[in-house]
């Protein structure tokens, strides 16, 4: 969506309910980001604002397809346009990185993960809020959520281990209807109360948090260690062996 729609959608009744709804469930992963280093992903602006006073720095980085505004409104600017297969950031620059409204409007999926891997430091988090896949918000165009590719929890998963990533805590959220109907809205809390015993088949979103993955490279050998080994490997070799393959064959005819 472009970035007015999803700013408009967040100023209306029912975008300031979701909001206020998938920011208590991203506090349960993060209730405290005292001297890191947090980024937004997407559109993230609406889930960023309780870290202000709390995290070193908060950026927020916008697709270009989806355009850019002025964030906090009452502050410097701390939004970049960015292209989200080259995030301008150092390697290892960002200790909390939170995705929403990324994953299902990326067209370039696990370029942009690869991107997030490269920027995180060491024992980095990185947090998506997706659409559910069998959720009704999914299907209510009126909403953000209905834009884009929606994700099961298996895709999630199957889609961060490719990156590098690997899940290690999931929650659920949005059970109300997304209707801007008084009586559902004035329940929200009911919704989301009774949602958390019924399951995550019936919420609008998934949240999952998920961990950097570093691999150990192999230890490199001093050289004379490699031509000691070289030595050990050719007098394994039985020596009519290698004489064989020093014979040449004359192809036949």
């Amino acid at each position: 969506m472009d970035v007015i729609d999803l700013r408009d959608f967040y100023g209306r009744t029912l975008g300031k309910i979701a909001q206020r709804v998938v920011r208590a469930r991203i506090a349960e992963f993060w209730p405290t980001v005292k001297g890191l280093r947090v980024a937004g992903l997407g559109y993230a602006t609406p889930y960023l604002r309780p870290f202000l006073g709390d995290a070193e720095r908060v950026i927020a980085l916008m697709p270009a397809p989806q355009g850019v505004h002025h964030w906090p409104y009452d502050q410097r600017s701390l939004v970049s346009l960015v292209h989200e297969d080259q995030l301008p950031l150092a390697d290892e620059s960002i200790d909390r990185m939170l995705l929403v409204h990324a994953v299902e409007d990326s067209e370039s999926l696990r370029a942009m993960l690869r991107q997030v891997w490269r920027v995180l430091a060491p024992g980095g988090r990185v947090l998506i809020v997706a659409p559910n896949r069998v959720g009704i918000w999914a299907r209510r165009e009126t909403t953000p959520f209905a834009h884009g590719r929606p994700y099961s929890r298996l895709q999630l998963t199957s889609v961060l281990r490719d990156a590098m990533f690997s899940p290690t805590s999931w929650r659920s959220a949005l059970y109300m209807p997304p209707f801007e109907w008084r009586p559902f809205m004035r329940t929200a809390s009911t919704w989301e109360k009774a949602g958390q015993m019924l399951g995550q088949r019936f919420a609008g979103v998934i949240l999952v948090e998920a961990v950097k993955q570093i691999y150990a490279a192999p230890p490199q050998l001093p050289e004379g260690h490699l031509v000691r080994a070289r030595q050990a490997v050719r007098g394994l070799v039985p020596k009519t062996r290698r004489q064989n393959s020093r014979t040449k064959h004359t192809p036949p005819d």
